[in-house]
């Protein structure tokens, strides 16, 4: 049976790119690693940070929608992202930091055992970093050097993602019976799951609560997408996801990797990515993010899809 090694990215909802673009590349200091759009609608930006290279369990991606309203927040959707740092030190640097560019934020505290600090994007998406404390992260995370932000509190990667949901169980059985995450703590109206002992990149944490569901907008969290090696493996997870009783996508070709998708009964919107072919598929490591890349079926559409957006740095 195979295994789910993590996180492999999480996608948001934004009004405005030009303004995503300045917050997460110039104060939280990630890479751009992909200026795209919505290969389901291409007349809205699609954007890619991460490390060097956007590994899998580092990319934070964001669909531009203009008319985007305010999120009505609620329950039966991904609430929270957590990021990890290298240390405690490094939350008292971003606390800092924080302050220096007026981003909203708390005061350091714990979540899920781990020391944290919780801040909002200027769109009110709710984030948090959490300390590392020296633990591994993945083998094929990669730094990138140009970060603004010095080395030792660099933001290193994706951590536990929260989800809040009216029926704990049903999205419980979902990790654990068919991905074979583990539970580590329950209690009434929370439970954590990891799906590599110990480690925070591969954490989700679900919290129970009523009431009505969640209207998405600017700030709001689309889907959380879950890492797997190749195609083989992902056919046996959509193989899988059916057995269980649950409607999938089947694989599609997103060119930079290919997955599928599908909601629990708490219409939570999963996807299963494989982890290549990379961002470097059609750009080198230098030139990662910098010009509008499109997949080659829309090659042909380039001058029709450049004239429907607006220049972003």
């Amino acid at each position: 049976m195979y295994t789910i090694p993590g996180h492999h990215h999480i996608s948001m909802i934004t009004k405005n790119a030009q303004i995503n673009n300045q917050f997460y590349r110039q104060v939280l200091g990630l890479r751009r690693v992909k200026k795209t759009v919505n290969q389901d609608d291409p007349s809205m930006y699609h954007l890619f940070y991460g490390d060097l290279t956007g590994s899998p369990g580092t990319e934070l991606s964001f669909f531009e929608m203009p008319n985007a309203g305010t999120t009505v927040r609620g329950t039966n959707a991904i609430t929270r992202i957590g990021l990890l740092v290298p240390s405690y030190e490094s939350l008292i640097f971003w606390k800092n930091r924080f302050e220096l560019w007026s981003v909203e934020h708390g005061e350091i505290t714990k979540y899920a055992g781990r020391d944290a600090l919780h801040f909002k994007d200027p769109e009110g998406l709710r984030l948090l970093l959490l300390n590392n404390d020296g633990a591994e992260v993945p083998e094929n995370w990669s730094a990138w050097a140009g970060s603004n932000v010095e080395q030792k509190h660099r933001i290193l990667g994706m951590g536990t993602v929260e989800i809040t949901v009216r029926n704990l169980e049903r999205l419980a059985k979902v990790l654990r019976d068919m991905f074979g995450y583990t539970e580590v703590s329950r209690s009434n109206e929370e439970a954590i799951y990891q799906s590599v002992a110990v480690e925070a990149f591969g954490e989700i944490i679900i919290k129970q609560k009523e009431g009505p569901r969640e209207r998405p907008g600017r700030g709001s969290i689309h889907h959380l997408a879950i890492r797997v090696k190749n195609e083989e493996e992902l056919r046996y997870w959509d193989k899988r996801v059916k057995e269980h009783g649950f409607h999938s996508t089947g694989i599609v070709d997103r060119y930079y990797f290919q997955s599928l998708y599908f909601r629990d009964l708490n219409s939570i919107l999963f996807e299963i990515a494989t982890d290549g072919p990379g961002f470097t598929a059609d750009s080198t490591v230098e030139e990662l993010g910098q010009a509008l890349d499109l997949p080659p079926f829309l090659e042909a559409r380039r001058a029709e899809i450049e004239a429907k957006l607006a220049p972003i740095d």
